[in-house]
Order: C-alpha cells, then structure tokens, then sequence
C-alpha cells in the first residue's frame, strides 16, 4: 500500500515537466519554422498611377518644343497641375533651355471650368528675360503645358504675387490666354512698332 502514495507524487512531479516540455519544444518548432520560411515584401507596381505630362521648353531661343516627363500619381485634377507645373519649373532634363526663370515659385493654382488660374512669386515677373521672344516663350510655355496635359481647360489666366492685371514689358496678363501651337513652328513675332519707334502693345501678344 506504501506504493500508491510514491505514485501519486512521481505523477504530480512529472505532469507538470511533460507540460512544460511540450511547450518548450513547440516554442523551438515555431521559431525553426518561421527561421526557414522566405518572407514576402509587399508587392508595390512601379509606376501605379504616374502619367505622362507634355512640357514645352525653348529650343534655340527661338521656338517651343515638347518634352515628354513622368509625375507622380496625384489625386484630383489641381493636385496634378501643381506636380506638372512643379516640373516644368524644374527646367528640361534635354537640350532644351528652360523658359521660367530661375526662382520661379508656383503660389497657387485653382481650376474653374475651362479656365486655370496659376499664382507665381514675382520672380517671374522681375527675373523674366528682356525681349518680346523671351517673354513670350515663358508665357506660352505655360499656357501650353497646361492645355496639353488638362484637355478640359482652354484658357490659362498668370497672377503675380496677388496681382490680376499683370503686365510684363511687352506682354499684358490681365486677361487669359488661350494656347498658342504655332510656336513650336516658327520664331517668336517681333514686337509692331508704330512710326516714332514706340511699341505697339497688344493682349497675349508682343508688345
């Protein structure tokens, strides 16, 4: 009868070790198995949702000529003007020559209808190249960019710093601007000049 009670405890000593034994050992099962298994990065598609964007630059100060320009996937249509008019300020990664001048900050961009409103800083305006050509290409640079890339908008009106009715040495501002095509053809008008030598001035034109 002295045998029970010694079965008893060699019972209660060894249940518990057993327990703990095959914790232990599915613990190391565990980490072997995660140590073979090859883990996954998450599957990301270079390129989801970027697009094309068309921009023009000079090509031999003479003239506009496309750039072909991968953005970034953006939300809505203001969103992806921002990002497209923040490359064309970057300037041409060809042989082309940048239009905008150097400094050039886009301050605010709104979308009504068929009409873009673009705000720049006044370095566009003070830093612009002397000269009907340069003033146009810079303008319809922008003019163009955004008509070709945003279907939907057919007139783009420039603000400088708040101001509406900007007027550049020969070009007016105040009124928006339709895309001009043609300068990707030929050289930039020279400004008219009436018979005492002033220059004559027109709207979205050389002045």
């Amino acid at each position: 009868m002295a045998a029970h009670p010694r079965k008893k405890l060699t019972f209660s000593i060894l249940i518990p070790f057993l327990v703990f034994l095959l914790f232990f050992s599915i613990m190391i099962w565990q980490k072997y198995r995660s140590s073979q298994e090859v883990p996954v990065a998450p599957s990301r598609q270079i390129g989801e949702g970027s697009r094309s964007a068309t921009l023009f630059f000079a090509a031999e100060g003479t003239r506009l000529a496309r750039e072909a320009r991968e953005i970034e996937p953006c939300e809505d249509d203001t969103v992806c003007l921002e990002s497209v008019l923040d490359e064309l300020l970057n300037g041409p990664v060809g042989g082309y020559e940048k239009t905008v001048p150097e400094g050039t900050v886009v301050n605010a961009v709104r979308i009504e209808g068929d009409l873009a409103t673009i705000e720049f800083n006044r370095t566009f305006s003070d830093a612009m190249l002397s000269g009907s050509s340069a003033e146009m290409l810079a303008v319809y640079s922008v003019v163009d960019t955004v008509a070709v890339n945003f279907p939907q908008i057919q007139k783009v009106k420039i603000n400088v710093d708040g101001n509406e009715a900007v007027i550049l040495r020969h070009l007016d501002l105040s009124d928006s601007l339709e895309p001009d095509y043609s300068l990707e053809h030929s050289p930039s008008a020279e400004p008219e000049k009436k018979s005492d030598g002033a220059t004559t001035m027109r709207k979205g034109g050389p002045r």
